[in-house]
């Protein structure tokens, strides 16, 4: 049995019955062939299954092909059961693929991580970088932006920062979300809010607070993690301030999920006695019992959209890439 050869650039040039320079500059991306040759160059590449020697494109072009998503967390979180890094990870993906780039994951959830993502992206290991589930306000995306490396985040980063962004509407899905419980005559109406040291959790708090506020209601507030057993705590906190709260809005499916199970411990029925809404749309909110009201922001859009502003900046579409908010909506079942 033998093996067989792998096609040369040679043998595609004889092929396409042209010179090895021009197949050379075609397979590198050079605009500087004529579009009949372009085509007959790359019929003979798929007829023969050339697949381009990437250093040496890499010399030509003074491109990776690579890109970077960074999740500044723990791999624990990371590869935990919040859909949020999954969803992520499959529109960013799904986007790279289409435009023939390598995904390079990596996580930076502490300070030697974060110092290795910036000696990798500084010494040119990728042509540009994504963050997603930004905590804090992280100096990583504005230090790599000052050394010219093209960046983007997945979420609004806290402070004065000029990095591009792809967000959700947090503040306008809560606010429809609490009003929905206010409209339906609830009016003792706690929150299990998000991390305070992310756009999510803050933006989904101050909905919360601005429609309360708007009804003449008090606030009821605990705060989570994002998890399910920080749902489960704060539910149990909650109730013990106020054992007649009537709804809770919870800035997460996960926390929903605990703050159900919590209800339930509790001898409290959903919805008859406390309403719950979530935020996400995850498929759990399917099949919580009683399936869960919720906000559905648009992740894997997210995902896709970040990937697609980055590359559009990197090919030289943009002079930067442009901050983007996808729309929120409000989905109603049975637990509110």
């Amino acid at each position: 049995m033998t093996t067989r050869e792998r096609p040369t650039l040679e043998a595609v040039a004889r092929r396409a019955g042209v010179s090895r320079a021009t197949v050379s500059r075609v397979v590198n991306g050079s605009t500087s062939v004529a579009p009949a040759i372009r085509e007959a160059v790359t019929r003979a590449v798929d007829e023969l299954g050339y697949v381009p020697n990437q250093a040496a494109r890499s010399l030509v072009t003074q491109r990776t092909e690579s890109i970077a998503l960074i999740l500044p967390e723990t791999a624990s979180r990371v590869f935990s059961d919040d859909l949020f890094f999954p969803a992520i990870i499959r529109g960013v993906s799904v986007e790279l693929e289409a435009a023939d780039k390598q995904l390079v994951l990596m996580m930076a959830g502490s300070a030697a991580s974060h110092d290795r993502v910036e000696r990798y992206a500084v010494s040119g290991h990728v042509d540009g970088v994504m963050f997603a589930s930004m905590h804090g306000a992280d100096p990583l995306p504005g230090t790599l932006t000052r050394l010219g490396i093209p960046v983007i985040c997945s979420g609004r980063p806290i402070g004065a920062s000029t990095v591009p962004y792809v967000d959700v509407d947090h503040f306008g899905g809560v606010c429809r979300a609490v009003q929905h419980l206010v409209d339906s005559g609830r009016r003792r109406i706690a929150t299990i809010a998000g991390p305070q040291d992310m756009v999510a959790g803050i933006d989904r708090l101050a909905g919360y607070r601005t429609t309360l506020q708007s009804a003449g209601l008090t606030p009821l507030e605990a705060i989570g993690d994002f998890t399910r057993d920080s749902g489960i705590q704060a539910m149990r906190a909650l109730l013990a301030v106020d054992p007649d709260l009537d709804a809770v809005f919870v800035a997460s499916d996960m926390m929903a999920h605990g703050a159900l199970l919590a209800l339930k411990e509790a001898g409290r029925r959903v919805p008859s006695d406390v309403a719950v809404i979530g935020f996400d749309d995850f498929d759990i909110s399917l099949y919580s019992e009683p399936p869960l009201t919720t906000v559905r922001q648009p992740i894997t859009d997210m995902g896709r959209t970040m990937a697609r502003q980055l590359l559009g900046f990197i090919n030289g579409a943009a002079d930067l890439p442009t901050s983007v908010v996808l729309p929120t909506e409000l989905v109603v079942r049975e637990s509110a």
